[in-house]
């Protein structure tokens, strides 16, 4: 009789237990800006309860610590250092947990606790050098280890791979954001539709000639001048004429790449033609080619002022013989 009454007893307690730890984590949950002696009690009795506690409770403590900011240090780790299927949530989660703490779970705990970590969406330089380090460090007599540090090290490889593709959109957006719009052209020369296309048509066909005498006209220009930019091998000088003329992006670094195929060579992610449009600035090469008409309405304009100037002592000669 004796037995069979412990027996009934025993849930009874196990039921006290959780419900003095549920109680305990939802005061704590309770206190905004916990003092560091209200910290201090809570990590003495969080412990012992929770070691007492059932697989269930343990389970919505940890739960409802992971969203908790001011889980005590010594808390944090005891909970991330519990078997993975108790402190997964909290690995993933909790905002308690730096860099040092993360680095020695994942070093202590096994590769399952380190894979948990990888999820984690606010990971540091330092941990993830530390996370892809492990496969180094580890000495992995058995299969599964090796396995385990295989998988951390291709996670870790995809979210940096990931990052890195999330941070050049950013920054494109980012370059986007502050240009000026494409519709704001008030003033400014712009490319018509038909001279965009003879401009590619010709650079397909490597017509440099034909391709000289699109530009110039593009520029209202002389011929000269066109000459000129195209004579800059390096091409610095085409691709500011046709980033400020508003040609398409595209359709400019197709024609850098026809004209000097050393801009064909990649990059990274873009090819040197790319990259060359990318780092200008469409205003100041706006600014370059109104620079380079003036200039080469000056080289031209002599000849027209001669004329004009004889003209004029022409005329006031007969007004002269009139009078």
């Amino acid at each position: 009789m004796t037995d069979r009454f412990r027996e009934l007893e025993r849930p009874s307690a196990d039921r006290k237990k959780d419900v003095v730890l549920m109680a305990t984590v939802s005061s704590f949950e309770g206190l905004s800006h916990p003092s560091k002696s209200e910290l201090r009690q809570f990590a003495e009795l969080f412990m012992p309860l929770f070691s007492a506690s059932t697989a269930e409770a343990k389970r919505e403590a940890v739960a409802a610590l992971s969203q908790n900011p001011n889980i005590p240090s010594a808390v944090a780790f005891f909970i991330a250092s519990q078997p993975i299927g108790l402190s997964a949530p909290f690995l993933v989660s909790s905002k308690c947990l730096d860099d040092d703490t993360l680095i020695a779970i994942a070093r202590t705990q096994g590769g399952a606790h380190a894979r948990t970590i990888v999820r984690r969406e606010d990971l540091s330089p330092t941990v993830i050098d530390a996370l892809v380090g492990l496969r180094h460090a580890r000495q992995a007599p058995k299969r599964e280890d090796q396995t385990a540090t295989a998988d951390i090290a291709q996670s870790m490889e995809r979210t940096i791979a990931e990052r890195e593709e999330d941070l050049r959109r950013q920054l494109r957006t980012m370059a986007r954001q502050l240009q000026r719009p494409v519709s704001d052209t008030l003033g400014v020369r712009r490319l018509t539709d038909v001279q965009e296309a003879l401009l590619v048509r010709f650079a397909r066909e490597r017509n440099a000639r034909q391709f000289s005498m699109a530009l110039s006209d593009s520029l209202s220009a002389t011929h000269w001048l066109s000459e000129r930019v195209m004579l800059d091998i390096s091409g610095q000088q085409l691709a500011t004429t046709m980033t400020g003329l508003g040609m398409d992006f595209a359709d400019a670094a197709f024609v850098l790449e026809c004209f000097y195929p050393h801009l064909k060579v990649q990059d990274g992610d873009m090819t040197l033609a790319e990259t060359m449009l990318e780092n200008l600035d469409p205003a100041q090469c706006e600014e370059r080619i109104e620079s380079w008409r003036r200039a080469d309405r000056y080289t031209a304009d002599p000849a027209r002022a001669d004329s004009t100037s004889s003209e004029q002592p022409a005329a006031v000669q007969k007004l002269v013989v009139r009078r």
